[in-house]
């Protein structure tokens, strides 16, 4: 047996064929820019532009969804973070006024023991006004709605029974849903302990008023120098719009309690301090919360006073409600809230599903600090500032 030597194959040459020389390569890369070509006229036209647009759309939607699923899934340490954000936001003034007068760690501590001495004395007294009279209202209430739906029956439009009673069941189901009831009855320990989120919730503010901006300079310190000034101007706006929402509420809150308080007791109708704190309560939810502390007055006056009382309450909650949207809050909230009502009802909805009660109340603001971010990055908040400059200049000429 014999064996041939190993010999490398020799490589073709174009030329021996008759080819000239690089025509192959010249025709795979014409046939490449055309492929090129064919797919991007495909996709450059009006359907490739909205299908471009649908996938960008489906790729932020389940982003966002899996982080809103995160985040509930430790809910027992975002729901604190958040609303120390909003606490410490709302505190952060008095907190740099105190430290022209004292170190930052006295001016924290001040501000954080007062804080905590002035809530807690006002939700003291809170509750030792409502807690005696509380079986009452919820008495009088269901009597309220008892002969209110009387009346109702009585009216010329035909609403059967069935239908109230339908009504009804739909709204106890959405009450005693897991959704609305796992963030209605737990709170902040939806996912543990209520006391271990409230200590978490203390330790965390207390250290955003005593090292809030140096905490948000640590991170700026990571920041693209090309992003910088957007990332400044966010946490700016996000501090100004949490500490004016929640200032600007309690005002509101406060001012709405007064004048439906002192009306019902004008009005000889019982129970008006407890339907009070409830108005005041009920305000830090934006529309829903007003409307079901109005609904709740005229219930009980309905039943105490009669229907003319009632109909007296009503108009004086509808009066309130409308002084509010139309005065107050344009005034008081300024920038703060600069939503239109159907955000805000959007919000409530999809806050209260995932987070109950405590989602309602965090929805709104956290819905207009979203939309100022995103103001600042497109840049229509320069506008917007340009604009208002150039008619502030206009009528001082």
């Amino acid at each position: 047996m014999s064996f041939r030597p190993f010999s490398k194959r020799r490589r073709r040459d174009p030329a021996a064929d008759g080819a000239p020389a690089g025509a192959a390569a010249l025709e795979a890369h014409a046939d490449t820019s055309a492929g090129r070509e064919r797919l991007a006229s495909m996709w450059s036209d009006a359907l490739g532009r909205a299908g471009t647009r649908a996938t960008q759309l489906l790729v932020v939607i389940v982003l966002t969804g899996a982080a809103v699923y995160a985040l509930l899934q430790l809910s027992l340490a975002v729901l604190p973070l958040l609303i120390a954000l909003i606490l410490a936001s709302a505190l952060w003034p008095l907190v740099r006024l105190m430290r022209r007068f004292m170190s930052p760690l006295l001016a924290a501590w001040t501000v954080f023991l007062g804080s905590l001495v002035v809530l807690g004395g006002i939700g003291t007294g809170i509750v030792f006004a409502v807690r005696a009279e509380w079986p009452t209202l919820v008495e009088q209430g269901v009597e309220g709605f008892n002969e209110a739906q009387g009346m109702i029956r009585n009216l010329p439009v035909t609403i059967t029974q069935e239908q109230i009673d339908s009504a009804i069941q739909t709204a106890t189901d959405f009450l005693a849903s897991s959704q609305f009831g796992a963030g209605a009855l737990s709170g902040l320990s939806a996912a543990g302990s209520f006391l271990t989120g409230l200590v978490l919730l203390l330790v965390i503010l207390f250290f955003f008023l005593k090292d809030g901006d140096r905490i948000w300079e640590f991170f700026l310190s990571w920041v693209p120098r090309r992003n910088e000034t957007r990332w400044r101007s966010s946490g700016t706006r996000t501090v100004e719009t949490l500490g004016g929402y929640i200032r600007g509420t309690a005002t509101i809150a406060l001012v709405d309690a007064v004048a439906i308080g002192v009306a019902l007791w004008i009005l000889q109708v019982p129970l008006a301090l407890p339907l009070a704190v409830i108005v005041f309560i009920t305000s830090f939810i934006p529309l829903v919360g007003a409307t079901f502390a109005g609904i709740l007055a005229t219930l009980v006056a309905l039943v105490a006073n009669g229907p003319v009382v009632a109909l007296i309450v009503l108009g004086v909650v509808i009066l309130v409600n409308q002084l509010e949207g139309n005065f107050l809050q344009p005034v008081v909230m300024a920038q703060a809230l600069n939503l239109h009502a159907l955000v805000i009802l959007l919000a409530l909805t999809i806050g209260t599903v995932l987070g109950g009660l405590v989602g309602a109340v965090l929805a709104v603001p956290l819905t207009a600090v979203a939309w100022a971010v995103v103001k600042i990055w497109t840049g229509r908040d320069d506008e917007q500032q340009e604009r208002a400059a150039r008619k502030r200049s206009a009528a001082k000429t």
